[in-house]
């Protein structure tokens, strides 16, 4: 297999624009200067021809040194490259001027807000899920970024999306539906972020990217199961309610019956006891409000 060449950022440091900038200015004032000169000497009618030959040249240059200049903005590079070679990336912000042959491409090294589309995948269980991811990044290498991939741009877009999928189908969609791991989608927010996070890091290392933070923006059952879920849910939560008034009535009837005794208010054999057990325990967990029956004789009549 092909062993592949991984490029790498180098530091640059061009000359200033400001001193070149002088001798731009200087050269066509300094060659009008001597055809006008030549022009005026006395039985002159037209310029010298050493002085035109001189001026012609001088002029040349002049055209040619304009596109050596350029201007680095705050947090944005300039990467050199002359005649296919990388010659470096200028990050400090300022004027400068390199050789006019050289192809000075614009790079940001500002953080980058990806908004993933929401996608529909498969969480551990199979169940089908729409999530979405938001990605803070920016470009750590220049090199890498501009030379080991062909738009670094359409990359992190599509291993963001990639690396989405992969996270989300190692976990379930909620609590209670999967014993061999412990973390799910819904619950496990922070986890899942880090994981994210990690799994973007090692496919974006490539291009000279650095994963800021991934956290996800949308998360949902997909419509053709969102209905029976709902009521997995509801059912769930009904169950653990009736469960704790359950285990708060229990308590209160021992409670009860505890300072009854205590109390000494009435003597309760086994079947009084249970009797009241029954009664307390329908008034605490019926769904609706117990209606109040007087009982006028004894208490089996």
């Amino acid at each position: 297999m092909e062993t592949r060449n991984t490029s790498h950022e180098a530091q640059f440091h061009p000359l200033s624009g400001y001193g070149m900038l002088a001798l731009v200015l200087l050269l066509p004032i300094a060659c009008v200067t001597a055809l006008v000169w030549s022009a005026n000497l006395p039985g002159n009618q037209a310029p010298e021809p050493a002085v035109v030959a001189l001026a012609i040249p001088t002029l040349v240059l002049w055209v040619f040194l304009l596109p050596g200049f350029f201007i680095v903005e705050p947090n944005l590079g300039r990467a050199l490259v002359l005649f296919g070679r990388y010659r470096g990336t200028v990050r400090t912000p300022g004027f400068y001027w390199t050789n006019p042959f050289t192809s000075k491409k614009k790079i940001s090294l500002r953080a980058h807000n990806l908004n993933g589309k929401t996608l529909k995948v498969n969480d551990l269980l199979g169940n089908p899920i729409e999530i979405a991811a938001i990605v803070v990044w920016q470009v750590r290498d220049t090199a890498q970024a501009l030379f080991d991939v062909e738009d670094y741009l359409t990359f992190v877009d599509t291993q963001s999306e990639s690396a989405l999928r992969m996270v989300a189908s190692r976990h379930p969609y909620d609590d209670g539906q999967a014993t061999e791991v412990d973390t799910t989608l819904r619950g496990s927010a922070d986890e899942v972020s880090v994981e994210l996070q990690r799994e973007l890091q090692v496919r974006l290392q490539i291009a000279g990217i650095e994963v800021i933070e991934a956290r996800l923006s949308h998360l949902a059952y997909a419509p053709e199961i969102a209905a029976a879920m709902l009521q997995r849910q509801q059912a769930t939560a009904i169950i653990a309610a009736r469960k704790l008034i359950v285990d708060g009535a229990v308590g209160m009837v021992e409670m009860a019956i505890e300072k009854l005794g205590a109390h000494k208010v009435v003597e309760l054999d086994d079947e009084r006891k249970a009797t009241l057990t029954g009664n307390l325990l329908v008034v605490l967990c019926g769904q609706q409000n117990a209606q109040p029956v007087l009982n006028t004789g004894g208490l089996y009549n």
